[in-house]
């Protein structure tokens, strides 16, 4: 493996959910008195070839003794479905690939565990194992792509784009195009970054490639004000028939601001293992009074209790917007987003500080929020309306003018 297939930003692997919660992941552990003992079967789809993948790839793994290509291989599957399905286990398979073999991991095994610690949330060991890989192999295009997303969910864009000029420099088309893209949407050019990311569709005939860029290409065209093109956008990612959570919750949200419930109801229905998925599908019952609304909102309560216990902070912005929106408490909503946004800072993080700030009238919690609005021009009318509701007034204003620095 010399280079990622394609470009997925964890942004809510990052943000809200690269790590998804799984739907067992608030059970206690249980240690098997047996090695055989059977815990618990990962669920699999009618048709799904993913088993038969792995068992082909586990058997490639066993046949090649120390050659690390086919267990990156493995790994980054697992990887795959985790993302997909919204399944943390998966990721742990990950980890128990690479955790085989010794250090000084090889540069293919440094990037596959530099791309777990970011699922994780542990950036700064994910840039140091990136790092790593490129001194080994300087090539390695799947290293400056993941390295790219952590800086671009910091909001560090001039880093960012250092990593775009590198795919670039390595002939990654379809790679630049999606970094480059995000970063200029991000950066205050969502017309420059949706060309971008355009180009980026028009050159690439994988599925997996066309359904993450056309999935943020629904966004960057919502952000710009476009809901029907957004629309068009979303529904041909999905037409590509492919699990993925991150654009299941994208289309969720976007059913959700312009006001269609019902529709996230029907599309989630299948999908309450997922933690991430679980929250809009738990929002759209609230706000149509579903028999079910009471249920899903304990559910999440109890999963969000449990992660609590482990010590697990990925999931701060998911329980920031479950606070704010299903429980009613502000307070607790703005300091939970407070804390998200001192780890990432992509715009759904900006958005949910700014709501709940708005709600627990605490402007100057949102104060980070307004500031990244202000100095990277991001164009989302409803981001900059939010951010204006917070603008002190002429009164607040002279008093921070006068008071001592």
């Amino acid at each position: 493996m010399t280079s990622c297939t394609h470009f997925r930003f964890l942004p809510w692997l990052l943000a809200a959910g690269v790590a998804l919660l799984a739907l067992t992941a608030h059970a206690a552990p249980r240690k098997p008195s047996d090695d055989s003992e059977v815990l618990e079967r990962l669920p699999t789809r009618a048709g799904d070839a993913s088993a038969r993948e792995l068992v082909a790839l586990r058997a490639a793994m066993a046949a090649a003794g120390k050659d690390p290509l086919p267990a990156a291989r493995l790994a980054e599957r697992y990887f795959d479905l985790a993302m997909a399905r919204g399944d943390p286990r998966y990721a742990g398979y990950a980890e128990a690939v690479i955790a085989r073999f010794p250090e000084p991991l090889p540069p293919e095994l440094l990037s596959m565990r530099g791309i777990l610690n970011q699922y994780r949330h542990g950036f700064q060991a994910a840039l140091d194992d990136f790092a790593a890989a490129l001194v080994q192999n300087p090539q390695l295009a799947q290293a400056h792509a993941w390295r790219g997303a952590i800086f671009l969910v910091q909001a560090n864009y001039a880093a960012a784009q250092e990593e775009c000029a590198a795919l670039q420099a390595l002939g990654k088309t379809i790679l630049h195009a999606s970094c480059s893209g995000l970063a200029q949407a991000y950066g205050g050019q969502l017309a420059a970054g949706y060309g971008a990311l355009q180009q980026g569709l028009a050159s690439s005939r994988d599925p997996d490639n066309r359904l993450w860029l056309l999935t943020r290409l629904g966004e960057v065209a919502a952000w710009r004000g476009q809901p029907k093109v957004a629309e068009e956008h979303y529904r041909e990612a999905l037409r590509i028939g492919r699990d993925d959570g991150y654009l299941l919750a994208a289309w969720s949200d976007f059913l959700l601001d312009n006001g269609r419930p019902a529709e996230v109801l029907r599309e989630l229905a299948d999908w309450q293992a997922s933690d991430t998925l679980l929250l809009r599908l738990a929002e759209a019952a609230a706000l149509e009074n579903s028999p079910d609304a009471a249920r899903l909102a304990q559910t999440l309560d109890e999963r969000f209790a449990a992660a609590r216990q482990r010590g697990d902070t990925t999931h701060r912005a998911e329980e920031a917007r479950y606070a704010l929106h299903l429980r009613k408490d502000p307070a607790s909503a703005v300091r939970l987003a407070a804390e998200n946004y001192a780890v990432q800072r992509e715009p759904r993080d900006a958005r949910i500080l700014l709501e709940a700030a708005i709600a627990a009238a605490d402007p100057a919690a949102a104060q980070p929020a307004r500031d990244w609005l202000r100095d990277s021009g991001f164009e989302d009318q409803r981001l900059r309306e939010l951010g204006q509701r917070l603008a002190p007034g002429p009164a607040q204003a002279a008093s921070r003018a006068e008071a001592p620095r």
